[in-house]
């Protein structure tokens, strides 16, 4: 299979060059020049397969054969080597949690897989190859833990100072060996503006081989469409197999962008939900057809604090851009701090369930906006305890945090700080990488 740049769909490349180029020469977003419809068949049985075999036949017709199937096959197995339950946390309504990987987030998927498939295109290479990966919290721990030690790889951490809560930082700032923590002095945009500045500046491209490992890369994207067919597996295994509507906290819409090309494969959804914080740049565009790009707001569910995401224009080009078309599939609805806050104590203390603020945005999405007969399924995207200053005060007590965050939490920090400017990052990577 070929992949073409939004900005010029008759200009196709290689599974290889998409990977390791991340972002189109001319600033546009790899896509697929096919969507892949799976067979009937595939979903008659779902429940009885496992995570690793959805994800398999999920992915293999857009990396094989460019990656033979049986090295694809040892790949995906290693990549999902944990659990993803979905577990029914009110009688309509079910919490699909994505935290059980190495990080405690959903970016695990995306980023394990991306780095097996990296370091299988990286074999023979002449040149290092240097990711740069802007992160509003969970991207940095993911792909830097994913990439951790890989040979051949080298990783530089782009995250806004004292945006990100110090859970994730230090996921991100201990680890050392090929991993480099810049702090920028600025928002979450504005470190996604310099990677994207970075990839197309031609000094920095012509000394250095420079990709992407957020979800504007295909590589990362993909990957989650698997966990949206592995629970609708889930919930036929409890005896939901009709009328299902899946929820999505949102951001940079990578994560929804991945579900609805599964929806296109052939999963059988209902709708799409898109939830947001106080960001709702895409919630608006849906109501009035209008796509206005903002600053973005520093609020409590930071992972979500973007401005102007950068998967719209995959979502957009899945429907050629058809406003009409695209509220058929997706509703938007978006939340405050105090509402988050408000959610996370009313489920903690009516279900016994604890929400993170990302996942608090969805559960609060279905039960507004679930129908007679519907069920849902909202992406727990990150483990509570990731975020303790926000969650603890809101239900009165303190969480049991997992082994794998008390470890993270007794490094020490190693990053360092730059101007949220291309000169900066370039005069650095120049020197550095």
């Amino acid at each position: 299979m070929q992949f073409y740049s939004t900005n010029s769909p008759d200009v196709k490349v290689s599974l290889k060059e998409a990977v390791l180029r991340g972002l189109a020469a001319d600033k546009g977003l790899y896509m697929p020049e096919a969507i892949p419809q799976l067979d009937a068949s595939f979903f008659e049985d779902i429940e009885n397969k496992s995570l690793q075999e959805i994800g398999f036949e999920v992915l293999k017709p857009f990396f094989c054969p460019d990656i033979p199937e049986d090295q694809f096959k040892t790949l995906v197995d290693d990549a999902l080597s944990f659990d993803i339950p979905a577990v029914k946390v009110t009688d309509d309504i079910f919490s699909l949690e994505l935290f059980h990987g190495p990080t405690l987030a959903f970016k695990d998927v995306g980023a394990r897989f991306m780095a097996r498939i990296l370091s299988y295109f990286v074999q023979g290479q002449d040149k290092e190859i240097n990711i740069l990966v802007a992160t509003s919290g969970d991207t940095g721990s993911a792909v830097a833990n994913g990439f951790y030690k890989v040979a051949g790889i080298n990783v530089f951490v782009l995250y806004p100072k004292g945006l990100v809560s110090e859970v994730q930082e230090k996921q991100f700032t201990t680890l050392g060996e090929n991993i480099t923590s810049i702090e920028v002095d600025g928002t979450f945009d504005d470190c996604q503006r310099m990677v994207k500045e970075a990839f197309m500046d031609q000094e920095l491209n012509d000394k250095l081989v420079l990709t992407s490992a957020n979800s504007i890369n295909l590589a990362r994207l993909l990957p989650q469409s698997i966990y949206y067919h592995h629970g609708y597996a889930q919930l036929r295994k409890q005896g939901v197999k009709d009328d299902i509507v899946y929820c999505v906290p949102s951001g940079n819409f990578g994560n929804i962008t991945a579900g609805l090309v599964a929806q296109v494969m052939g999963l059988p959804v209902k709708k799409f939900i898109a939830a947001t914080n106080i960001n709702d740049i895409v919630p608006k565009y849906l109501e009035t057809g209008e796509y206005i790009p903002a600053p973005s707001k520093a609020t409590i569910a930071n992972a979500m604090d973007v401005g102007d995401p950068s998967n719209f224009v995959r979502m957009m080009d899945l429907y050629d851009s058809n406003h009409e078309v695209v509220t058929k599939k997706v509703e938007g609805i978006s939340y405050t701090d105090d509402q988050i806050r408000e959610g996370v104590k009313r489920v903690d203390e009516s279900k016994g369930y604890v929400l993170d603020p990302h996942g608090a945005t969805g559960f609060m999405a279905l039960e507004n906006k679930l129908k007679d007969g519907e069920k849902g399924i909202f992406l727990e995207t990150a483990h509570p305890t990731k975020f303790p200053e926000v969650v603890e005060p809101v239900i009165g007590r303190k969480l049991d945090v997992p082994e794998r965050l008390q470890a993270f939490m007794k490094g020490e920090p190693k990053n360092i700080q730059l101007k949220a400017t291309l000169e900066e990052l370039k005069t650095f990577l120049l020197k550095e990488a």
